[in-house]
């Protein structure tokens, strides 16, 4: 069977043309009353790699997200988005952009009001753009995800794994610099968190988009690290052993409050740190 029709495909508009990277935490740091979630976070998240967030419940992975777009102001440290200064952007600054940012969101976050068409086109109804074109972007996000024929049913009507795809769906519409991936696969069962991998593997290798991946699977990012997307056969297939995808693929582990592992699969595989060889076994 031929593989569906595929994005427009433009790595320029993919990578930043700013320099640095597509997000810098510098000892970023904040608490909740007495409840400390993050003492001193840094990473980067270099233009064009995937990077998997793991730790226990409260680690603050979902809070490091909110942190980048701003919801959040951290106690102390700098967050760079784009070459942007997050942490001292103000709220009309925020908005412009988070408009170059893409994110789904836990449980999807579908408006049940809405059909899916209206969900996927919201962040577009804010830009001038005609019914026409909004019909067209709606419809081509809508077949990456296959599921075009959901158009114009509303979310309570489709799976927990279709709503799943509409987010992506939604997130990608505007062919964002950034995506951020909240537990993109929580709550599913293991054959339909599959399709939503090898749905992310196919965003992450046709766009090649800057991606941050909050994930409680660690056999999710394993399965990224080790397969790739193919065209021809519009797939996910595993690559030869030892080699790795186009795209960077990269795993940062957070342990109370503090970032104990940053680095490729390969050295989180081989890593000797006990906590972390509990944590992967």
């Amino acid at each position: 069977m031929p593989a569906p029709t595929l994005p427009s495909e433009n790595p320029a508009a993919a990578v930043a043309s700013v320099s640095g990277y597509a997000i810098e935490f510098d000892k970023v740091a904040i608490a909740f009353d007495e409840n400390v979630v993050l003492d001193g976070v840094s990473f980067q998240l270099p233009h064009g790699e995937t990077k998997a967030l793991f730790g226990v419940a409260g680690s603050g992975k979902s809070t490091l997200l909110k942190l980048a777009m701003g919801l959040l102001r951290p106690d102390s440290g700098r967050i760079f988005v784009l070459g942007e200064e997050v942490t001292r952007m103000s709220e009309q600054e925020l908005f412009e952009l988070r408009r170059r940012v893409g994110i789904v969101f836990q449980e999807s976050a579908l408006f049940d009001s809405l059909k899916v068409y209206e969900n996927v086109a919201f962040r577009l109804m804010e830009e001038r753009i005609s019914a026409e074109e909004v019909e067209r972007r709606v419809r081509e996000a809508l077949r990456f995800v296959e599921l075009e024929e959901t158009y114009d049913m509303f979310p309570s009507e489709l799976s927990g794994g279709m709503r799943r795809r509409v987010a992506i769906a939604r997130a990608i519409i505007t062919e964002p610099e950034v995506l951020l991936y909240d537990s993109p696969t929580g709550g599913l069962d293991p054959v339909t968190s599959n399709t939503i991998v090898e749905l992310i593997v196919k965003q992450r290798d046709v766009y090649k988009t800057s991606a941050l991946m909050v994930t409680h699977r660690l056999q999710d990012a394993f399965t990224m690290a080790t397969h790739q997307f193919d065209k021809a056969t519009n797939r996910m297939v595993v690559l030869p052993k030892g080699q790795r995808g186009d795209v960077p693929m990269s795993f940062l582990i957070l342990r109370d409050g503090k970032v104990i592992f940053d680095g490729d699969a390969r050295d989180l595989a081989t890593s000797r740190d006990e906590y972390i060889r509990e944590y992967i076994s």
